[in-house]
């Protein structure tokens, strides 16, 4: 079993398939996103539980996922260079068993100062891994089915309601450091699973696309048989030195429009989302776990319709409207940002609850698209520094919404009206990757053209 996971179903590399190597790549890197999420956002659910007992302000509170998003930021570059030039699969691998230790450690903390250490370090981890990820899928499938497994994985980047529903029953029910502890297992069992999966060739799907000519209604393409024991035909030595591929990285504006419109959504989300639960507690007076479960079943339920509702359109739009993902992508994170400043208005609960699912599934709808899009526009031996680039700019902007939100909240004495602060800063963040539409085709066309070439 030990390298098989992720290798071509019969020997070949079929240039028509839209899954080449079959869907259990995907399902792993699914598993690993939804545990690395899962994990995260426990925060949330049991944050109530720890501000009771450290005493801990509002802004203390913030900064929690203040530092560990600035962490993130700070192995972004360095965890692109590694995706580029080194195996992603053990990459992955060894920083889900990371997680786990530092898990561990959130759990057995025995003062606020240890606890925060142990969320910064996990929050390390768990950006590393996110190029090697993105890197990976490009070299599994095919443009034709990108924004299906781009869609799956990066859907558990916004799944945290299901760490806040968790953690707030959890918490309730058996105290919030058995929360942590318990997510211990399911994260050693995923580094497990990682390892498994088998190292694909960097580049080789695009070439093969790239090449293809149009099939035919009977029509079959086929590479030959991938060797096992060669998973990456470029040796490290042969790489572009890392300067001149981060200048390239940084010459295409579809990746720009992207990653920034992206992270000015992540600062937003990021800072209305960490406190949902607390504020349904302190505004509506409902107890943590049915808080918990009800912020967490609203972005469960959003983003996975959203996500759903994106794949379809990205489906139909591609090649039919001029950047016809991004339409569809940046469309919903605008309209999802209004309906959100709607939803923070009202004064009951049902009526906040239904507007904010229906806000998080307008935004959801970017999900199977910009990443889709990104891949299409970066070519392969240099996609993990573009994924980097991406979660730089994603954990940067992100790493501020939580403190913005508690900084405004501690001085205003309204959790809402810090909240409102990042409604323009979403609306900006869809603007922006409508923009991309400009440049899309011309990118995209560039890679093929690159590895039609190589």
């Amino acid at each position: 079993m030990v390298g098989t996971l992720g290798s071509a179903r019969t020997g070949k590399i079929d240039a028509t398939s839209s899954a080449p190597f079959g869907w259990a790549p995907l399902v792993v890197l699914f598993i690993v996103g939804l545990v690395d999420r899962v994990e995260a956002n426990l925060l949330s659910g049991v944050l109530p539980h720890i501000i009771a007992e450290w005493r801990i302000s509002d802004v203390a509170a913030g900064a929690i996922p203040t530092a560990a998003a600035i962490a993130g930021a700070i192995v972004a570059i360095p965890a692109g260079y590694l995706a580029d030039r080194y195996s992603r699969t053990r990459i992955i691998a060894i920083v889900v068993f990371i997680w786990a230790i530092a898990t561990a450690g959130s759990g057995l903390a025995t003062g606020f100062a240890m606890f925060f250490g142990m969320r910064v370090l996990l929050a390390a981890a768990e950006n590393i891994d996110n190029p090697a990820s993105g890197s990976l899928l490009a070299d599994w499938y095919p443009p034709v089915s990108r924004a299906k497994a781009y869609g799956l994985v990066r859907v558990t980047t916004y799944l945290g309601g299901v760490g806040t529903l968790i953690g707030g029953v959890l918490a309730h029910q058996l105290g919030w450091r058995q929360a942590f502890l318990i997510m211990v297992v399911p994260g050693v069992l995923t580094a497990l699973l990682v390892w498994f999966l088998r190292e694909p060739r960097r580049g080789e799907l695009d070439r093969i696309v790239a090449g293809a000519p149009v099939p035919g209604p009977q029509a079959a393409v086929h590479a030959e048989p991938v060797p096992e024991a060669a998973p990456d035909t470029v040796p490290v030595h042969d790489k572009v030195p890392f300067r001149t591929q981060f200048g390239q990285i940084l010459r295409i504006p579809t990746l720009i429009f992207v990653c920034v419109g992206l992270g000015l959504l992540t600062l937003g989300l990021a800072g209305v989302f960490y406190w949902l639960t607390t504020l349904m507690v302190r505004s509506f007076g409902v107890t943590t776990d049915v808080a918990g479960s009800l912020s967490g079943l609203i972005t469960i339920a959003g983003t996975l319709s959203g996500t759903l509702v994106g794949a379809w359109l990205g489906r139909r739009w591609h090649g039919a409207r001029k950047g016809g993902r991004l339409l569809a992508g940046g469309g919903g994170i605008t309209i999802g940002s209004l309906i959100l400043a709607v939803a923070l208005s009202m004064d009951s609960l049902p009526a906040l609850a239904a507007l904010t699912l229906l806000a998080s599934a307008s935004m959801s709808i970017a999900i199977p698209n910009m990443t889709a899009c990104l891949a299409d526009v970066v070519p392969a031996s240099a996609r993990g520094l573009g994924f980097a680039v991406l979660q730089l700019l994603m954990a940067g902007f992100g790493a501020f919404g939580s403190l913005i939100v508690g900084i405004v909240s501690q001085y205003s004495g309204s959790l809402v009206t810090g909240m409102y602060a990042l409604i323009p800063v979403m609306v900006v963040g869809g603007l922006l990757t409508l923009g991309a539409r400009a440049s899309f085709e011309r990118d995209a066309r560039k890679v093929l053209d690159a590895a039609r070439a190589s």
